[in-house]
């Protein structure tokens, strides 16, 4: 009887997670979804046609160009000799097998699978083994993208060596003998062939005259973007269900393989798919303030990528996404710190830069922003320089020489960002409006920047696919810099990639002094409604370098008194040289650019000061001062997919009823 009680518990729970799901996510998506799980477990997929049938007519014409190659002289004019010698060590690199995966250290270019390789469905949702000692997919997924192609196409094309032509077909040819059409985990998804016919059209482009490139490797490579193009269809409906990157990337991929290969008799088909659901999605994706449905600064230059090889191949039109595509330019404009061409690491970051088309860090965006700004608002974000690159080779050239450069805003609603009046920090405040999925639980999060140092920091992803704590551990609201109530999320975490009771935020307020001595954001958000609770966080910015932070609890007019709660107050700092502050709770820390101190109080209903129950500082997940059991994910930041440094993480603890106000007074060096 026990047993049956327990067994219907748990039956409810799951019958209001399905309605809430799809309450959330709604019916379209939800039956996509189902109807692509039905087709896996039917069989369906299995039956994709084999590579033989999808075979054309092998020819010098049957892979046609799809980007203008940018004259040799340009590109050196834009590369400098600084830029042309990194390119040649990085396809030096290549050349010797070895690869930056996620912009990150160097690592054997390991292309290899086991023989024994089962069909692509049987590996789907985790349900077949992956290779001995991989443990998370991504690491097979990312060199098998083929984003080395690019690197290699572009020194050849300007040096003309054949290492690199012979480092492309030898890199490609243990591809494809690892690879067997729609066999391993490399065919799962739809996203990843879609990538890799960027790569391996954009190869057949620069090697094409090769003396490395033979006939039977040519009709070979034609062969592999129409088998990559016909792996895409079947399950298009799974991509339409995510309405995200995967569609993106999927219509982006089918209209490259009809510009490749116009003879092909599914060309038109995927031509003609693409463009529909490229229009639709980045239509349905990007808010009118510019803002990706994904909500994550990689994903944003992601989704840019794809919207301009698009636009290089079929050019978006003025009453669809284009206005879209302006806003979305500008938004991520408005978050690039100018000293250094980094932006907050907001949300999932998957190491992704599908387009390495310019010698520049992983973390650097000002390609991207160049690009897309020049090419979907007719002007340009930064002076000349080697970030033009990318734009060169998607056939956007702009005027050379000094030329004027956009203009920040000082104070901005979307994305939310404050510009010190008086120095050369800046603030970035999260308040989102989520429409689809959040990928963190993150609102009222704050970004703090100065000089390019990214001193209030997010601690970005590290992996998506790993053992306890780690799988996807830096989601949490608990590492972001925001306040936590009674050790509660802002949403309700359902899976790995799954937030349910949306937390949604808003700008309250953008003001200014008359004379511009100072400037303030404030904004809310309901995550703790549940409990009776709002909450508001004023961002202002003073004279003599100051910023103040204000997080205002307040009871809800319609709830009954929440009694004591546990607050905490997140910092994430970078892991520099600190010490105590002697007459306020708080730190300082040294940067390489000087000493920057964090003095935080705690005030109640009267404005009496209320003492923390707890000063915490944690660093690499161990306890640094104050008490407390140590967090294993606490203290860390990742920089891009799969790296993960240490950090400072401050933790401002009381117990007090509500209402209550935590201020928290950030000192900067200006001038």
């Amino acid at each position: 009887m026990e047993r049956g009680k327990i067994s219907a518990v748990k039956l409810l729970s799951r019958i209001r997670f399905l309605w809430k799901a799809l309450r959330e996510l709604g019916p379209g998506s939800v039956g996509l979804y189902a109807v692509y799980q039905a087709g896996l477990r039917l069989g369906v997929y299995r039956r994709i046609p084999s590579a033989k049938s999808a075979a054309v007519r092998p020819g010098p014409a049957c892979v046609r160009p799809v980007l203008v190659t940018p004259p040799p002289a340009r590109l050196l004019d834009c590369l400098g000799k600084s830029g042309l010698a990194q390119l040649y060590r990085e396809a030096d690199e290549i050349a010797a097998g070895q690869v930056r995966l996620f912009g990150g250290e160097l690592v054997e270019l390991d292309l290899s699978l086991p023989s024994d390789l089962s069909h692509w469905t049987a590996y789907e949702g985790g349900r077949g083994k992956l290779p001995q000692g991989v443990q998370d997919i991504k690491y097979l997924w990312e060199p098998a993208r083929l984003g080395w192609v690019f690197t290699l196409g572009r020194a050849y094309h300007l040096r003309g060596e054949a290492v690199y032509a012979n480092a492309f077909w030898g890199h490609l040819e243990a591809f494809w003998q690892n690879n067997p059409p729609y066999y391993g985990p490399n065919w799962i998804s739809g996203q990843e062939a879609a990538l890799r016919i960027l790569a391996l059209t954009f190869g057949a482009q620069v090697f094409a005259a090769a003396p490395a490139t033979t006939p039977a490797r040519w009709a070979r490579l034609a062969e592999s973007i129409a088998v990559h193009a016909r792996r895409i269809t079947p399950t298009l409906g799974y991509a339409r269900a995510q309405n995200n990157n995967h569609l993106l990337s999927e219509a982006v991929g089918l209209v490259t393989a009809a510009r490749a290969l116009p003879e092909h008799p599914q060309a038109r088909r995927w031509g003609r798919l693409g463009c529909k659901w490229l229009r639709v999605g980045l239509g349905s994706q990007i808010s009118a303030e510019g803002v990706y449905s994904q909500h994550s600064s990689n994903y944003h230059r992601l989704m840019l990528h794809l919207a301009l090889w698009g636009n290089a191949l079929e050019p978006l039109q003025e009453n669809g996404s284009l206005g879209k595509l302006r806003a979305a330019a500008g938004w991520l404009f408005t978050l690039t710190d100018p000293a250094s061409g980094r932006v907050p690491n907001l949300g999932p970051n998957d190491g992704a830069n599908i387009l390495p088309l310019v010698t520049a860090p992983f973390h650097d965006y000002r390609p991207v922003v160049q690009a897309a700004c020049r090419a979907f608002t007719g002007s340009h974000a930064f002076s000349p320089g080697p970030w033009d690159e990318l734009g060169l080779w998607l056939g956007i050239d702009g005027p050379q020489g000094e030329n004027q450069v956009a203009a920040r805003p000082s104070l901005a609603a979307s994305p939310a960002v404050v510009r010190h009046p008086q120095g050369d920090s800046w603030a970035y405040l999260r308040a989102a409006h989520f429409e689809g999925r959040p990928g963190h639980a993150d609102q009222l999060h704050l970004d703090l920047w100065w000089r390019g140092l990214n001193i209030a920091q997010d601690a970005g992803t590290y992996l998506y696919n790993a053992d306890a704590p780690w799988e996807n551990a830096l989601m949490h609201t608990a590492v972001h810099n925001t306040v936590m109530v009674d050790g509660l999320e802002q949403m309700t975490r359902a899976g790995r990639f799954l937030y349910l009771d949306r937390a949604q935020a808003g700008i309250a307020a953008l003001e200014q002094a008359d004379d511009g001595s100072w400037l303030r954001v404030s904004a809310w958000q309901d995550g703790y409604r549940r409990l009776g609770i709002d909450q508001q966080r004023t961002v202002t910015a003073l004279a003599q370098g100051g910023w103040v932070v204000e997080d205002s609890l307040q009871p809800r007019h319609d709830a009954p008194a929440a009694g004591q709660l546990e607050i905490r107050l997140h910092w994430l700092l970078p892991d520099w040289e600190f010490d105590s502050l002697q007459d306020v709770v708080g730190l300082r820390v040294r940067s390489p650019l000087g000493w920057i101190s964090l003095a935080v109080q705690g005030y109640g209903a009267g404005g009496e000061p209320l003492p923390p129950s707890a000063l915490t500082l944690q660093r690499a997940g161990q306890v640094l001062t104050g008490p407390g059991i140590a967090n294993p994910t606490w203290g860390w930041v990742s920089p891009t997919y799969g790296v993960l440094e240490p950090a400072l993480s401050l933790g401002f603890q009381l117990k007090a009823p509500l209402p209550l106000t935590l201020v928290s007074t950030w000192r900067i060096p200006h001038g």
